[in-house]
């Protein structure tokens, strides 16, 4: 897990490759090889499901779905030149209400 400092918070970045080692280590009976499968296969599964239009939830953490952006006139930030921004869906992630008091700052674990 790599750190970094940003004012009061300080934020970590779990890579996947971490996230593989860490469960490897978490589940000995596993191989590391079992667990780069399920990390990938779940992985995979979800982000095909969401290129298919579904919605994920996943009870206790959050949900994801697409949302639709509109097509519009943007800026170029380094040249100010006007910039035509095609309609899309992006990804959109909503934490459950189990994530939201385990990561408040403010609450008691």
């Amino acid at each position: 897990m790599s750190t970094e400092n940003n004012g009061d918070r300080r934020e970590v970045t779990l890579t996947k490759s971490e996230l593989i080692a860490y469960l490897t280590d978490e589940q000995p009976h596993l191989t590391e090889a079992d667990v780069e499968l399920a990390v990938n296969s779940l992985l995979d599964r979800m982000s095909g499901a969401l290129a298919q239009g579904e919605r994920i939830e996943i009870r206790g953490f959050g949900s994801m779905a697409l949302r639709y952006r509109p097509p519009r006139i943007g800026r170029n930030p380094k040249t100010g030149e006007k910039v035509h921004v095609s309609e899309k869906y992006v990804p959109h992630f909503k934490p459950g209400a189990n994530l939201r008091r385990r990561v408040d700052v403010g609450s008691k674990t």
